[in-house]
């Protein structure tokens, strides 16, 4: 009995930091198959991708047009995947396009709004696509969430602090967003109101997301991507921290979101879902 074709995938934003080891993770599993790297970079047009990944020719050219890569995807024996690491601001507008063509997003670019995220919803099940969006593909990052839901079970007060690179263009970051609203899900308002307070700088204690849950962004070169979940009581303080050194950790997420995304029939909203 013949082996099932490898999956096609299109990285977009391939010349990008997460792209290339996107590209190099994709190149290296048997069963995948690079079909299309994207990047709006003119500079870069007609380039191997792998030369520019540091992984050896792919002879694969970096492409500006995602629609025609798109159409070329299917074409293929196995339906295509479509991972995007780009820019908030476009995120949206690839991932409408990638489900209007039946290749299926795996979206790790974060910066969507919630009315986008339904709207795709609404469209993905529609066309009875299955789409990805993950605002962090670390397992590690999973596991300090699920360490976080237990503790809110025993305390009331918490805050966040993420800490990422200075060309992050979206802040909070999706991870922090997402760890809010998994608390915030769980039946209770954290950080009952203690004294009047007043903000002598606009901003100083940071922005507030789900169920009063305050979120602090730090930007600075040097920093990859950090978390720290912060939960106090009184005499004590609970501290969940998650650091990347290198952004080859996000890569199993990656291939495990690249695999599942074949089996679904919708959007799902997170790596937990699918672990």
């Amino acid at each position: 009995m013949a082996s099932q074709s490898p999956i096609p995938v299109v990285v977009n934003g391939a010349a990008g930091k997460m792209g290339r080891e996107v590209v190099k993770a994709v190149a290296q599993a048997d069963d995948m198959m690079l079909l299309g790297a994207i990047d709006t970079n003119p500079e870069i047009a007609g380039q191997d991708i792998g030369e520019i990944a540091g992984c050896g020719p792919l002879e694969i050219p970096v492409l500006t047009d995602l629609q025609s890569t798109l159409v070329m995807a299917t074409q293929e024996q196995q339906q295509g995947v479509m991972v995007d690491f780009t820019h908030p601001s476009g995120v949206y507008d690839n991932v409408r396009a990638a489900i209007a063509y039946g290749v299926r997003p795996v979206v790790g670019t974060t910066g969507l709004s919630p009315e986008q995220l339904q709207d795709l919803s609404d469209f993905a099940e529609k066309a009875s696509t299955g789409c990805l969006v993950v605002p962090n593909f670390s397992i590690g990052v999973v596991l300090m969430q699920q360490a976080a839901i237990q503790a809110s079970k025993y305390f009331d007060h918490v805050e966040i602090i993420e800490l990422h690179h200075n060309q992050k263009a979206d802040a909070p970051s999706g991870t922090a967003i997402k760890t809010a609203q998994m608390l915030g899900e769980l039946g209770k308002t954290y950080n009952p109101q203690q004294v009047e307070e007043e903000e002598k700088l606009e901003g100083a204690r940071g922005s507030l997301g789900a169920e009063n849950i305050r979120i602090h962004s730090v930007r600075l070169p040097g920093l990859i991507a950090h978390q720290e979940i912060l939960f106090g009581a009184p005499g004590q303080l609970y501290t969940l921290r998650h650091d990347t050194t290198d952004r080859a950790c996000y890569m199993p997420g990656v291939l495990l979101a690249i695999r599942k995304v074949t089996e679904l029939k919708s959007l799902i909203y997170g790596l937990e879902k699918i672990l």
